[in-house]
């Protein structure tokens, strides 16, 4: 019997893991849901604006080395409860940003905890799935879109009542901090490989086993980082949909990438993940090609909805690849394929605002849709 499932139930292991799936999603789309309310508060061009979110993906990239070496000492657990704590926190502070350097020190802060949050989360995701026969990963990630959905939704009543980020954000760290703390206890304890622990300390990047499930990854977080911070703002700037449409628009987003991940368990088990990831794929490219070469209401908000199916399923079933590695456990698998993944948080979606600066938002998205054919064509390339 592994570490992971000492003293553990799994149907409680299993509630308080989705739970916890549940906190970053209501938070992160909280964020995400109010950013064009806080571009206008604090005055900022497309340009600025992704020079800001930069801050973000920046934070989360710095403390990949330190994610690794935790999962390799103690139990993913503490890590993820430390992370969801501080994430909450720095959710709460960004309402509070009256200057935008004080927003960039925030969002660096917020990316830290977020890569803290998210990578161990993931890792105790693998410790319940050995606890089942089926597969249930996506769930997990369909739990964090529901939640993502309903903080859309939120956001979106939010604004139309003019309910100022800070309050909005202060509500949110509460709630969320506290589901945290009552559900903890539940968590898997799950222990690093005793070989593992006797590892070198420096952070290693992923070997060629996993070196191209990061790429596939790197590709779907660059689609996904661009929905997460300029769906809204397209929608606004380059639709000129209202401001309560440019939320709706994301929310849509949210409903598609929910039920994508909702169904994906038993969709893989039909077709194979193989082919669901080409597919998926091809989705990409054809909605986010759709929202840009026709700017109308309707076709921008097909081409989101079919992204979403399309982004739904990619990084759980990379991350669920990645932790059946043999020779690694899942979180450190999960930390390295990560590595790569991440700079699509990174590099991308600030990419978006300079590249929107020099030209527009359609051409910006038009470019962004090409990373669902380098998807389809990596999965192509991958060996059975």
């Amino acid at each position: 019997m592994s570490s992971a499932s000492i003293n553990v139930s799994p149907r409680k292991s299993r509630i308080a893991t989705a739970v916890f799936f549940f906190v970053s999603g209501f938070g992160f789309s909280s964020w995400a849901s109010r950013i064009p309310t806080i571009q206008q508060n604090l005055h900022l061009s497309e340009g600025r604006l992704g020079a800001v979110l930069f801050a973000l993906p920046a934070g989360l990239m710095c403390t990949l080395p330190v994610t690794g070496y935790l999962l390799r000492r103690v139990s993913s657990r503490y890590t993820m409860f430390t992370g969801a704590v501080i994430f909450n926190l720095m959710l709460c502070l960004v309402g509070f940003t009256t200057e935008t350097w004080q927003l960039v020190v925030v969002l660096f802060f917020f990316g830290c905890s977020r890569n803290l949050f998210n990578i161990s989360a993931n890792a105790q995701s693998i410790g319940v799935q050995a606890m089942y026969d089926r597969s249930i990963i996506t769930t997990f990630h369909g739990i964090w879109s529901i939640a993502g959905f309903a903080a859309a939704a939120i956001g979106s009543l939010l604004v139309s009542f003019s309910i100022p980020p800070s309050w909005h954000f202060l509500s949110v760290c509460i709630i969320l901090t506290s589901l945290c703390v009552f559900f903890f206890k539940d968590t898997v304890h799950q222990q690093p490989q005793p070989h593992e622990r006797l590892q070198k300390t420096k952070f290693r990047m992923p070997d060629k086993a996993l070196l191209k499930l990061g790429f596939i990854c790197f590709a779907a977080m660059a689609c996904e980082g661009t929905m997460y911070d300029w769906s809204a703002i397209y929608l606004k700037k380059a639709v000129h949909a209202s401001k309560e449409m440019a939320t709706t628009g994301y929310a849509i987003y949210m409903v598609a990438i929910t039920l994508g991940r909702l169904t994906g368990d038993k969709l893989a088990g039909s077709i194979g993940v193989k082919n669901m990831l080409k597919y998926s794929g091809l989705l990409i490219l054809t909605g986010l090609l759709l929202a840009a070469v026709f700017p109308y209401t309707i076709t921008t908000a097909v081409g989101f909805m079919m992204t979403g199916f399309g982004l739904s399923c990619v990084v759980p079933m990379v991350f669920s690849m990645a932790g059946k590695i043999k020779h690694m456990s899942g979180g450190p698998a999960i930390a390295g394929v990560s590595t790569i993944g991440y700079f699509g948080f990174l590099i991308v979606p600030p990419a978006v605002g300079f590249i929107a600066e020099a030209f527009n938002l359609r051409w910006s998205i038009a470019l962004i849709a090409l990373f669902g054919a380098l998807i389809t064509w990596l999965v192509s390339e991958m060996k059975d």
